[in-house]
């Protein structure tokens, strides 16, 4: 399974690079913000049989495009609308988080996370 894992931090970045390849995801490309995972996704021609990521792993707060920007130019890609999209953040908001839901995000992480909250999270998104 190949996974973007987007967050501007390189701390959670790692963090939630080990928890990922200890659940046997081991196929993973960072990026920084959702720009430059933007750009990761769109890197060469694609078409549903052949999607860059099979799971987009996202923080929400990030310079030059947030998470919520990037989940909705995603749901609005036909090739790439289909990707399982996760949330990991720090907000709580309530209207943010429906709006997530809506936009089709398959679970919400709220940091600070642990190994067992991923796993359970993924679980529930049928990722795992």
């Amino acid at each position: 399974m190949k996974v973007l894992l987007v967050d501007d931090k390189a701390s959670i970045r790692g963090a939630m690079k080990q928890i990922l390849e200890n659940l046997g995801l081991d196929d993973i490309t960072e990026a920084v913000d959702g720009e430059e995972a933007w750009l990761k996704l769109n890197d060469k021609p694609i078409n549903r049989k052949d999607q860059p990521y099979d799971l987009i792993v996202s923080d929400m707060e990030m310079p030059k495009m947030t998470g919520l920007e990037l989940l909705k130019a995603v749901r609005e890609s036909d090739p790439i609308k289909d990707i399982p999209f996760i949330m990991a953040t720090t907000v709580t908001a309530k209207h943010i988080i429906l709006e997530t839901m809506r936009l089709g995000v398959q679970a919400y992480i709220i940091k600070p996370f642990d190994a067992p909250m991923v796993e359970f999270k993924l679980r529930q998104a049928g990722v795992l």
